[in-house]
């Protein structure tokens, strides 16, 4: 089978680049040939003038990809073509490239982008869903992308042009990372009988620790959906009790910084951004994992590392992650924004450590049952070939 696979990088590294990487080596390895279309969002860097005033009309389509693309299709004649991303340099206009050429497209739904400008469901603190029951010009009226009504106006108009040339429709396929995500696309419009749940994967497995349990930690972007604000409020009621290892930067970064000493938390150990296998060294010597988020998480991959590595989790009851976490038996739940029930469930964790590592070991069963690479590429290729249809049982 031969495969291409399309991706717009962001400036800032994530979760979605990761699964890209790891979908590529996944295929590769398994002996498929795969082809590979990739763009980033540090081209505008490099505009001119000139280049950035036609920027809105390339977000929208871009005649560079969907040329560029067409000519891929056309030399290596893919049976398949898998796009992770498309915002912003490549646009949607690679369907329409896709679908000249005849070539079937499986689509992963990283995010919420094609039912919110921003992708999160998440403004001034708390989900919010206005654009898809009021429409998207809600969006612009907040500034949901970036801050800025004119960029979300950029986003909101790139979504309704290709809602209106109804640019989705000529999609095969589509991944949602959880059942949660899944029933929110249908929400939205997306036909339901063409999503299929499939979700992240950790690849190499990082086996499960031998020891640890020395901190709690926190892997992920300083930002106000992520819920660092009630975390680090949370360690205030702790009273300096249980020492917390944060990883990660973002807009929050100064500010919670700035409230942890304004409380006098003194055991709050601010690693900043670090490379990946060390930030796994982290959560591998953690006795658990924290997830504040008070947004629809899609699938954190840091979760599913902690799995791997045999570290339960502590989540907010919210969206995918009251799914993904199983409460009791692999991890624990509590309120979103509620530093008082974090801060109750942090004490029980801390106080009942035999319990937490039994938690440990389900998690890391949970890996093996459901988030190896084995298990993913069976996923994968079941999806592959439903989308030229085909479908048909792939052995493990």
């Amino acid at each position: 089978m031969k495969i291409l696979l399309v991706h717009n990088r962001y400036q800032q590294p994530g979760g979605e680049d990761v699964v890209f990487e790891q979908e590529r080596r996944l295929l590769e390895t398994a002996g498929l040939r795969v082809t590979t279309y990739c763009r980033t969002n540090d081209e505008i860097n490099r505009f001119s003038a000139l280049q950035r005033l036609t920027l809105i009309r390339n977000t929208v389509s871009s005649a560079d990809s969907r040329r560029e693309v067409l000519e891929l299709l056309r030399r290596e004649e893919p049976d398949v073509v898998h796009i992770h991303n498309t915002f912003m340099m490549i646009s949607p206009s690679v369907y329409g490239a896709c679908r000249e050429a005849q070539v079937p497209v499986v689509q992963t739904l990283h995010n919420y982008r094609l039912l919110c400008p921003g992708a999160t469901f998440f403004r001034a603190g708390q989900v919010c869903e206005e654009c898809e029951s009021d429409g998207l010009w809600r969006g612009v009226q907040h500034g949901c992308y970036r801050g800025s009504r004119a960029a979300t106006a950029t986003v909101a108009l790139m979504l309704e042009v290709h809602r209106r040339r109804h640019t989705w429709d000529g999609i095969d396929r589509f991944i949602a990372l959880s059942e949660f995500a899944r029933s929110k696309y249908i929400a939205g419009g997306l036909p339901g009988e063409r999503i299929e749940v499939k979700p992240n994967f950790v690849d190499p497995d990082p086996g499960e620790r031998p020891g640890g349990g020395g901190y709690a930690a926190f892997i992920g972007r300083l930002s106000e959906e992520k819920g660092v604000e009630t975390l680090v409020a949370a360690w205030a009621k702790l009273r300096n009790r249980v020492p917390l290892v944060m990883v990660g930067d973002g807009p929050m970064g100064p500010r919670i910084r700035q409230q942890a000493e304004q409380l006098g938390i003194t055991r709050i150990d601010f690693r900043g951004r670090l490379p990946r296998t060390e930030a796994l060294g982290v959560v591998k010597g953690a006795s658990f994992l924290l997830l504040p988020s008070e947004c629809y998480e899609n699938f954190p991959m840091g979760m599913v590392e902690a799995y791997a590595l045999g570290v339960p989790v502590i989540a907010s009851r919210l969206g995918a992650l009251e799914e993904l976490v199983d409460d009791g038996r692999i991890g624990l739940h509590f309120t979103p924004g509620s530093p008082e029930e974090l801060a109750e469930k942090v004490e029980w964790a801390w106080s009942h450590a035999e319990r937490m590592r039994e938690m440990g070991k389900e998690a890391r069963r949970e890996y093996v049952s459901h988030y190896t690479a084995e298990k993913n590429y069976t996923m994968l290729m079941n999806i592959y070939q439903a989308a030229m249809g085909q479908p048909q049982e792939v052995p493990a």
